[in-house]
């Protein structure tokens, strides 16, 4: 008998692929795409060189090979995913900076291809909340109502001043005027936390995912901060040493996290997969299934479930 309403497996969250396996009633896998797209972070719009933690890729450093087209990145990809789950479907990832600064014309050549695609069960964008003018938002409530979409906002924190110094180029307001015009449209929003970025305590970090806890999405994916080499972090890191959390710091964060997180939102990532030939730290993250079996047995140790610390009302 499972204990979790959301698992077939006994994990005590509710996990991305007890959501797709029972939404779609197969295996489906996330294939990452590189479309070219730039970010107002590092164009000089809003400023230059990105958030200090992100490498050259824009945080697409396992998405596609950019000098490749679309078709043939997916194709490479989801061959590799064919041979590992022959009877496999897949999610159209465009990972790579933000996927919705750029002009329409663009983005539709981008994303058209792929909405009735052979086994693409859904399209997921990864963007910023700021990147959201109005006429992309009708183009996406349109796209919304063709096929199953995803939009994925990096918020990373709610603490404006930490904002500020890994140079995010938004506010904690502008991350919710974005995500609210999005719920307007009804669009499914997966929300990105980071946890360990420079200067944040323990508390800090918690209250970040009880404030999201409280907002209308629909997923979470939790990040561990990475220091990777050649970029702003990695100077920081050099010149200024901060605090990187333990192993066992980090995995005690995530289960509380998720205590504060309610059952029904779906959790798409517990710890993220730094690129080991260029990680400085945290070096124990390179074990990312130890850390996910940890974590299973720590909410076990505890009788930690997802959202068993939400007051119910009375």
């Amino acid at each position: 008998m499972n204990l979790f309403k959301y698992s077939d497996d006994n994990k005590r969250y509710h996990t991305f692929n007890y959501y797709l396996k029972n939404k779609y009633q197969s295996k489906v896998a996330k294939v990452s795409l590189n479309a070219g797209f730039t970010c107002p972070n590092r164009d000089g719009t809003k400023g230059t060189g990105g958030c200090i933690f992100c490498s050259s890729t824009g945080s697409g450093d396992f998405a596609g090979n950019i000098q490749d087209s679309l078709e043939i990145q997916f194709s490479n990809v989801s061959l590799l995913l064919q041979n590992k789950w022959p009877n496999c479907k897949y999610i159209a990832y465009f990972q790579a900076n933000t996927n919705t600064y750029g002009p329409l014309k663009k983005i539709k050549a981008c994303i058209e291809p792929f909405i009735n695609k052979k086994n693409v069960v859904a399209i997921s964008i990864a963007t910023r909340p700021d990147c959201l003018e109005t006429d992309v938002l009708n183009y996406l409530a349109e796209v919304n109502n063709r096929c199953d979409l995803w939009v994925e906002l990096g918020l990373q924190t709610i603490h404006d001043q930490t904002g500020e110094l890994i140079n995010r180029g938004h506010n904690y307001q502008d991350f919710l005027d974005g995500l609210n015009k999005l719920r307007k449209l009804k669009i499914n929003v997966c929300v990105h936390i980071i946890n360990g970025l420079p200067g944040e305590t323990y508390e800090m970090m918690l209250e970040t995912a009880k404030a999201v806890g409280q907002l209308d999405i629909q997923a979470l994916k939790i990040h561990m901060l990475y220091v990777i080499e050649k970029t702003k972090l990695h100077q920081l890191y050099l010149q200024q040493p901060f605090k990187i959390l333990s192993r066992d710091e980090y995995i005690d964060l995530v289960v509380k996290q998720l205590s504060y997180i309610p059952e029904n939102i779906v959790i798409e990532r517990l710890t993220g997969d730094g690129n080991i030939s260029d990680l400085v730290a945290p070096l124990w993250s390179i074990r990312k299934v130890t850390i996910l079996n940890d974590i299973d047995k720590l909410m076990v140790a505890k009788d930690y479930y997802q959202g068993c610390k939400i007051k119910k009302p009375i």
